[in-house]
């Protein structure tokens, strides 16, 4: 077991947080979403924590644990089997109604990233998006040269899925920290089954990109690393040019997962982030006046 899943903060995490199903599709094969919802239900803008393509809910572990601690509502979930951007748009719109939410703050990761901007661009008419928050993200699929590959990856062995994933992480000499959280990943990889990643990795690589001209007025913060991660320096920079007025939260490290590594940083930036909507409408913990006089 890795340093991270055995660490009192992980065990604590499943100890007093359940996982809950909920299934929003008459499938519940397809339409099933696992969740991890912590923080006062009053809350009606939550954050929720969107993972990468190799993660599941857990990954965000450290963030559901400090930011409900303070107050704050905080949903980590993890996908049904979906194939289509379209279906997953609409199938989180129903998550959402069932969770009886308006708007929520996303706070997405590589594909989670990916997917939080098309959902807040495809729902800009009718929004359900109060803010978003991108780590290490991207705007075109085209990035990961797998556009051709995409619609086979249903019917690859789940192995060779896991190979195509894992190429990614890391394979030099890193800190203990994010070592630490490659292990942690690697491990929880091993729980996703082969249609779960064939789906996340279709809609990681099929012919999609950002227009980023409708998020024009959506509050955004972009957190990225300065060191080795798997996206390059020239996508991060496009990142920015999509997002010119976005705040930027740059991590001297972190590596692919600085959720994990350098929660203490990441979840200072949430914090940072969403100190704007406090004592609002789209408020996502339960505020005191007190704190801010």
């Amino acid at each position: 077991m890795s340093e991270l899943m055995n660490s009192s903060e992980y065990q604590s995490f499943r100890q007093s947080i359940p996982r809950i199903s909920i299934c929003v599709e008459g499938n519940a094969e397809k339409g099933t979403w696992k969740i991890f919802d912590a923080g006062p239900r009053d809350v009606r803008c939550p954050i929720v924590c969107l993972p990468p393509a190799s993660g599941t809910a857990d990954a965000f572990f450290k963030q559901v644990m400090s930011l409900s601690n303070d107050g704050y509502r905080v949903i980590a979930l993890e996908y049904p089997i979906i194939w289509k951007m379209k279906d997953w748009v609409e199938g989180f719109i129903k998550l959402l109604d069932e969770l009886n939410l308006d708007k929520v703050h996303i706070f997405g990761a590589s594909l989670g990233s990916f997917l939080a901007q098309k959902f807040a661009e495809l729902t800009v008419k009718t929004p359900r998006v109060a803010s978003l928050v991108l780590c290490n993200a991207f705007t075109d699929t085209s990035i990961f040269q797998q556009t051709a590959s995409a619609p086979t990856f249903w019917m690859m062995p789940g192995l060779v899925l896991k190979k195509i994933i894992m190429g990614s992480f890391d394979k030099g000499v890193v800190s203990t920290s994010i070592a630490d959280s490659i292990d942690f990943m690697v491990e929880t990889l091993e729980s996703i089954s082969q249609k779960e990643l064939a789906s996340r990795l279709t809609m990681n690589c099929m012919n999609a990109y950002v227009e980023p001209q409708k998020l024009s007025e959506m509050p955004i913060t972009l957190i990225d690393v300065y060191d080795a991660s798997a996206l390059s320096q020239s996508v991060k920079e496009e990142v920015y040019k999509c997002y010119p007025n976005a705040k930027r939260a740059s991590l001297k490290t972190g590596g692919n997962f600085p959720y994990l590594s350098r929660a203490d940083e990441v979840n200072m930036h949430l914090r940072i982030h969403l100190r704007s909507f406090l004592n609002t409408r789209y408020s996502p913990r339960l505020d005191n006046e007190e704190d801010y006089l």
